[in-house]
């Protein structure tokens, strides 16, 4: 097998391992989280034109959006960027407060982001927002070294500028 097959089946293991814990810790845990992410009070959603318009229920072509967005006369917890939507600051329309969940959860409309966080897989390391109340960093570890394998070692390493993103990069250990 060659170093490039080898690190793509890597990478595609750790997806998995994310993907895994995702499921296993936790989603479980939304239904009882203190401060739920889909309320956007510290996290930015990212959206597509067609979730936008679907989510927030616009009525409105996209270019009178975007012009009212432009002139400071749309929602403002919406920023439009480089043909992306931004939201922040207010919950998600697609978020259940009686029931602690999300309406779109299993749709083709979630934002990706949504599926991603707050463990993901970003160019050969799982990333860990610890900003997720759910997340038990020596347990995603623990996760992603099975996954993994024993001829590897998981190094841990926080963002600089944001410290709450903690990588966990694979590495091979050295050979006797």
């Amino acid at each position: 097998m060659s170093r490039r097959e080898s690190r793509r089946l890597l990478a595609e293991g750790l997806t998995v391992a994310a993907a895994n814990y995702q499921v296993a810790v936790v989603i479980p845990h939304c239904a009882e989280c203190a401060k739920p992410c889909c309320r956007l009070d510290p996290l930015v959603l990212e959206l597509d034109w067609k979730q936008l318009k679907a989510l927030w229920q616009i009525k409105e072509s996209r270019t009178a959006f975007d012009r009212r967005i432009s002139s400071g006369k749309g929602p403002e917890e919406i920023r439009a960027r480089d043909g992306l939507y931004y939201v922040h600051r207010k919950v998600c329309p697609a978020y259940d407060e009686a029931h602690r969940s999300c309406r779109v959860y299993d749709r083709e409309l979630k934002p990706s982001g949504c599926t991603d966080f707050p463990v993901y897989q970003d160019r050969g390391s799982v990333v860990a927002d610890l900003r997720c109340e759910a997340v038990d960093l020596k347990v995603l570890t623990t996760w992603i070294a099975r996954s993994a394998g024993r001829e590897f070692r998981i190094v841990q390493s926080a963002n600089e500028e944001f410290p709450f993103l903690v990588s966990l990069s694979v590495r091979r250990m050295a050979t006797k």
